[in-house]
């Protein structure tokens, strides 16, 4: 099965234990490690991090051995950009989505599946993208 990138908001729901979203968050998460490889990238771990005061607490999360860390590509860059051009010209008011429009574009640009919880502008931004999502 295709490898699946981790949206930061699954993430920060099972860090959290967000009363909301953690049930979902961690049954996808589980059922998403159980098929697929999981994977992350800089931004990802970057809106992940802010939670947390070390990094060595971070990695006990995100560890290495569960969470195949890639890097960003420059196509994902192009499309983000693109995408983001897109949004402001509809009429999107946010001056900072970028790293959303960045990590679908990523998954897009590298045929992986997203685990998000937040499918709206994935969906709209990158129609053909295979997201599991609520």
């Amino acid at each position: 099965m295709r490898p699946v990138l981790v949206d930061s908001n699954v993430l920060l729901d099972v860090a959290t234990m967000d009363p909301e979203w953690f049930s979902w968050s961690s049954d996808s998460l589980s059922r998403s490690a159980h098929d697929s490889v999981l994977v992350i990238n800089p931004l990802i771990y970057a809106e992940v991090s802010i939670g947390f005061e070390r990094i060595e607490d971070l990695e006990d999360i995100l560890p290495v051995d569960v969470f195949i860390r890639e890097a960003l590509p420059y196509e994902a860059a192009f499309l983000a950009g693109k995408c983001f051009r897109m949004y402001r010209r509809r009429g999107g008011r946010k001056i900072s989505p970028m790293p959303d429009f960045y990590i679908g574009a990523h998954a897009s640009v590298s045929d992986f599946r997203l685990l998000t919880r937040d499918a709206a502008r994935y969906r709209t931004y990158f129609p053909g993208l295979d997201l599991i999502a609520p």
